[in-house]
């Protein structure tokens, strides 16, 4: 096989694996970023769908096929700061989507080129080529929006190349060893709508620049340096005085001037009488003396002037004159910032001015004092000077009667009501008063009609009671002071915007979407909430409003006291409302007292309490007279086998049938009608018999259950039974009884029965003697050996 059909192999087997690999990719975006990652090859693990890949600022030398051939979907590819010397296009040739290629800032001197025609960002800018690398497969690209280009030689055959594209913006960036003879009409044949000349750095400017690109709308210069007054600042002037020619430019920006004042001022007389209706000139370094000529203000299409970062080490001329040029111009936008001028006039005379804006310099409270030539002023942006006193600035813009937005933010601003002085513009709509000195007193003095307000990053610690009425305040910001709660919206009705974060809000009020109906933006984060029973209401209300409403919500949104809650989402915060409510815990309190003791009273009525603490009050002093008596007594045998309970109208059954049947068997059996002893009380005669007796016999029936003394005797044989710790009851039902017939407070027998087996009477006469039988068997013991083991001894 012959090296060209090895080649024509390998392709088709690439080219075959890439449209595997295109099928199985995701179609949606993947963007990686890898900059400043120390490489110095593009990565291998790169996931096959990645559409823009950043790995700029690394040390990549030399970018092979291989490197991004799986990269199919690949759209941008970064590669700037870099350092690459060769590049041959047709590494691209496989990434058919891609169309952001930055190759900017690298070490580029040959290019290899290979059509591209999917290009729209094509950028070789600030690298090493003799001359501009612009090929021939260029000329193809009709999508390219952007060119960037370098190189020390324009040569005119490789402009027409792309002469014929329609170019949005090229950007051409000549080379250090650019020579004076080099013939730069040739930009003339360039089709773009944006053109950026980037000189070479450090070098005299003294070229014949033909930038009268007939298609040109915008055009950029930048490191222009022209300090000696002779060739070098004459063919700079000539250059910008070209640019009458072309009618569509209206654009015009200056960067990294170095140049004399006199120059300077020569620079913005020649672009006033140009095409030129927006003119801006940033990092500028000025020197010399300046010489008092006057400006012509006439015949001028300019709008806007913007001057940024301006110094000068020459202050011995008469300042006012650069004042009144600037003061004195008939445009509608003005902007010097980062001047450290320390003065304005005012116009001589009613100004055109729109728009100032004087950001970062050295103004104080005595700019445009008692200026009345502003009256068609709209905006005015004193931001980051020295100004002190608010009371000046309100004298300062009562003067002008058309401003609707200022910004003096990043002052040294104080107010103080005690003057009185109040008299905003009516006019006034937009006003930012941040990053100031500014206490809650400012609320006294504010414009009536103010729409937008900024006081955030000032020392506001509250609003007064007698704001300023605000009917019209839409927006508010009061972020980062020392607010300790939102504020009402008696005085702000139309309120729909407010910024609140970083305060000292621990106990917002519950009330606030209530009275402040008309929010449609709170940002209220970052606050130090305190989550006791007071936060409840409003992280009840702020939870019923959507998340659009509440920015931040609910991350930003977290408990800071007490301790055990800090860091807690507002949202993750509950406290019951029994706990908050004192009323509410007071009235619980009671009730539930209430309802405890009308149980406790129900349960003593319904078991008898009563009845059974005096048992066991009586219980305990007849044991504790019985602690008196003789030891020999208390040592005494049983005397009987059996104690006796029963109720009167059962009397005859017990001494018909149940004496004569025990006591033919020499059974003892004690009854309370001839064996309690005269003289004792009744308590005291069955707590002693019981005790003296083995075992305690009740005869059950309906009329028992109606006797207190028979209840008595069973509490306390009961009682002894638990006392002894021994079985010594028999239940005899001499009558069936209905459990719902027992009296509740007779709970004892219910729960006697329940457990214990009885012994029911019999009807029927062949059943007697069975009965006979087992009463005899549950008393069947020797009265003697019985007594033996328990004698009742004192301790």
């Amino acid at each position: 096989m012959t090296r060209t059909n090895s080649h024509v192999f390998y392709y088709i087997i690439v080219l075959g694996l890439t449209l595997i690999k295109i099928q199985l990719s995701d179609e949606s975006e993947l963007i990686i970023k890898r900059p400043n990652a120390n490489l110095t090859r593009v990565p291998k693990d790169l996931p096959l769908q990645t559409t823009t890949l950043d790995i700029s600022q690394n040390n990549i030398s030399e970018l092979q096929t291989s490197d991004i051939l799986s990269l199919s979907k690949l759209r941008v590819l970064i590669l700037s700061y870099n350092r690459l010397q060769y590049l041959n296009i047709s590494v691209f040739k496989f990434n058919t989507e891609l169309e952001y290629l930055d190759l900017s800032h690298n070490q580029l001197r040959v290019i290899s080129c290979h059509p591209a025609a999917n290009l729209k960002h094509l950028d070789l800018s600030f690298n090493a080529f003799d001359a501009l690398p612009i090929c021939k497969e260029f000329g193809n690209m009709s999508q390219l929006q952007f060119l960037g280009l370098s190189g020390s030689q324009v040569q005119n055959s490789s402009v027409q190349l792309i002469a014929h594209l329609n170019i949005s913006k090229v950007l051409l960036v000549l080379g250090d060893a650019y020579g004076e003879k080099e013939d730069l009409t040739n930009l003339q044949h360039i089709n773009t709508k944006t053109l950026h000349i980037v000189f070479p750095l450090e070098r005299e400017f003294r070229f014949l620049v033909d930038v009268t690109v007939s298609t040109m709308t915008s055009l950029e210069l930048s490191n222009i340096k022209c300090v000696l007054e002779d060739k070098g600042c004459s063919n700079s002037l000539h250059a910008l005085s070209k640019l009458s020619k072309n009618l569509k430019l209206s654009n015009l920006t200056l960067n990294n001037v170095e140049t004399t004042w006199t120059s300077f001022i020569a620079i913005l007389q020649s672009v006033w009488h140009t095409p030129v209706k927006y003119f801006s000139i940033s990092n500028v370094k000025l020197q010399g003396q300046l010489a008092s000529r006057n400006f012509s203000y006439s015949d001028t299409s300019l709008k806007a002037l913007s001057i940024h970062e301006l110094v000068t080490d020459v202050f011995t001329f008469p300042q006012s004159y650069i004042y009144s040029i600037f003061s004195n111009m008939n445009i509608q936008n003005l902007t010097i910032s980062g001047t450290h001028m320390v003065h304005m006039l005012c116009p001589s005379q009613v100004s055109p001015f729109l728009y100032l804006d004087f950001t970062d310099n050295l103004l104080t409270d005595m700019v445009f004092k008692g200026c009345r030539n502003l009256t068609g002023l709209k905006t005015l942006s004193l931001q980051k000077n020295q100004l002190k006193n608010l009371e000046n600035i309100i004298l300062m813009s009562a003067e002008m009667t058309s401003l609707q937005k200022l910004d003096i933010s990043r002052n040294s601003l104080r107010y103080s009501d005690r003057e009185n002085q109040c008299s905003w513009p009516q006019s006034l709509l937009v006003l930012n008063l941040s990053s100031n000195m500014l206490t809650g007193s400012v609320f006294r003095c504010l414009p009536p009609k103010v729409k937008v307000l900024d006081l955030h990053n000032n020392r506001i610690m509250s609003i007064p009671k007698d704001v300023t009425s605000l009917q019209a305040l839409q927006e508010l910001n009061v972020a980062s002071n020392s607010l300790t709660d939102l504020p009402g919206c008696g005085a702000f009705s139309s309120l729909s915007v407010l910024v609140i974060d970083h305060n000292s809000v621990s106990h917002p009020s519950e009330d606030f979407f209530q009275n402040c109906q008309n929010i449609r933006s709170l940002t209220a984060g970052n606050n130090p909430f305190q989550c006791t029973c007071e936060l409840r209401e409003f992280v009840k209300n702020i939870g019923q409003v959507s998340r659009e409403v509440v920015e931040g919500w609910p991350d930003s949104y977290r408990c800071d006291y007490p301790e055990s809650t800090k860091g807690t989402l507002l949202q993750d915060f509950h406290m019951s409302p029994l706990s908050c409510d004192t009323v509410l815990l007071t009235v619980t309190i009671g009730a539930t007292m209430l309802l405890l003791a009308a149980t406790g009273a129900f349960l003593c009525l319904y078991f008898d309490l009563p009845w059974y603490v005096r048992m066991l009050c009586q219980w305990t002093q007849t044991r504790h007279r019985a602690k008196n008596i003789p030891l020999e007594e208390l040592q005494r045998k049983l005397q009987f086998h059996a104690f006796v309970s029963y109720s009167e109208h059962d009397s005859a059954w017990v001494k018909n049938e149940l004496l004569p049947n025990l006591e033919k068997d020499d059974i003892r059996v004690c009854l309370h009608e001839r064996n309690f002893v005269p003289g004792r009380s009744i308590v005291e005669n069955i707590i002693h018999f019981i005790e003296k007796s083995y075992k305690s016999i009740f005869v059950l029936s309906p009329h028992f259950i109606q006797s207190e003394w028979c209840h008595y005797e069973l509490y306390f044989a009961h009682h002894n039974l638990f006392h002894k710790g021994s079985d010594n009851l028999i239940l005899i039902l001499l009558e069936p009884i209905p459990q719902y017939s027992i009296p509740t407070n007779y709970h004892k027998l219910k729960t006697l029965m329940a457990r214990r087996t009885y012994l029911e009477w019999p009807t029927e006469k062949t059943k007697h003697g069975l009965f006979w039988a087992n009463l005899r068997a549950s008393i069947n013991v020797k009265l003697v050996n019985q007594a033996e083991a328990t004698y009742y001894t004192q301790q």
